[in-house]
Formats: structure tokens, sequence, C-alpha cells
């Protein structure tokens, strides 16, 4: 069995539900605290995380005004909160985006439905991109020569998927319902 039809079968109406609600508990509850946090370590810095295009000179830039306390902090964080919330917002994601293709492309068979493994690469550049920005943290002032090139690059890759994933979640919606709104035009005489 594919890892997409897994996806689809682990889907369910309840499972999906219950991925919805951690993920608006998560972004009603933990991400503001955080934000609050990074706000305070990162002395006014952008951090890679919220960033959509830096350069390796940005990052070591961010690294400097972090100071070592705050590069402490973002290291930590990595592998704390944001061990946790690409979890979060993939579950929601794969969930969503199951649930609604199941309904929008019916034929099992159907190449579209592959979509749903979308936010999978999002959550996986995003622990790449933790990873390869953490390394440079903890090595800063040193250069961490490659692992500073590719950090962005894993950065920009997330957001593409990351937010590709709600576009193609839009797009699904927007499938699923045309063909219920269709479907019961074409049955009325």
């Amino acid at each position: 069995m594919s890892l997409s039809t897994f996806l689809y079968r682990l889907s369910s109406g309840p499972v999906t539900l219950a991925a919805l609600i951690g993920f608006l508990l998560f972004g009603g509850l933990v991400l503001p605290a955080q934000a609050q946090k990074a706000a305070l370590y990162s002395n006014g810095a952008d951090s890679p995380d919220t960033s959509f295009f830096y350069s390796k000179n940005d990052l070591y830039k961010m690294a400097e005004m972090y100071g070592e306390a705050g590069r402490a902090e973002y290291v930590r964080a990595r592998f704390s909160f944001d061990l946790i919330f690409p979890l979060v917002y993939l579950a929601f994601l794969v969930t969503s985006i199951s649930w609604v293709f199941a309904r929008a492309f019916p034929d099992a068979a159907s190449r579209w439905r592959l979509l749903n493994l979308f936010p999978v690469f999002g959550a996986f550049f995003d622990y790449l991109e933790n990873i390869a920005a953490s390394l440079v943290m903890i090595n800063y002032p040193s250069q961490t020569p490659g692992v500073d090139g590719i950090a962005p690059i894993f950065t920009l890759l997330k957001w593409f998927f990351v937010n590709g994933s709600f576009v193609v979640l839009a797009a699904g919606l927007f499938v699923m319902l045309w063909r219920r709104f269709a479907s019961r035009g074409s049955r009325t005489p």
C-alpha cells in the first residue's frame, strides 16, 4: 500500500475533525506564546523559520543579533516546539486534503489524489530547515559552509509546500462543491 493510499484510509471524518481541532487549538494557544518568546530572544532580528527569502549572509546576521543566549533559545525551540508544530499542521493538512480529495476525485486511480502528499514534503523540508539553521546558530561565530547555503533553500521549499498545501486544499474544496452542486442540478428535471 502506498503512503497516499494509507493517508486516504486514515482520513475518516472523525480523524479529520480531530486534526482540525488540534490545529486550531495549537494555533490559538501555543503559537502566540511561542511567538512572544521568540520576539524576546531574537532581539528584533528576523527568524529563518518565518522568512520566505534570506541569504546565508542574512542567516549570519540573524545569528549575531540573537546573541549567545538567543541562539541557545532558538536551537532549544527548534528541538521542542518545532518538533511538534510540523506534526500538527501535517496532520491537519494531510487528513483535510485526503478527506476532501476522496470526495472531489472519487476514482481511486486519479492522479490528482496524490496531492495529499504535498504537506508531507512541507514538513520534511521544515525539519531540514530546523536542522540546518540550528547548526549555523550552534557554530556561530564560526561559519558552517554548505549548511549555511542550503538552509535558505530548505526554508523556501518548506513555504512552497506548506502554503501550496492550503492552495491544494482550497482547490479540492472548490472541485468537491462544484461536483456536488453539478450532480444535484443534473438530478432535477
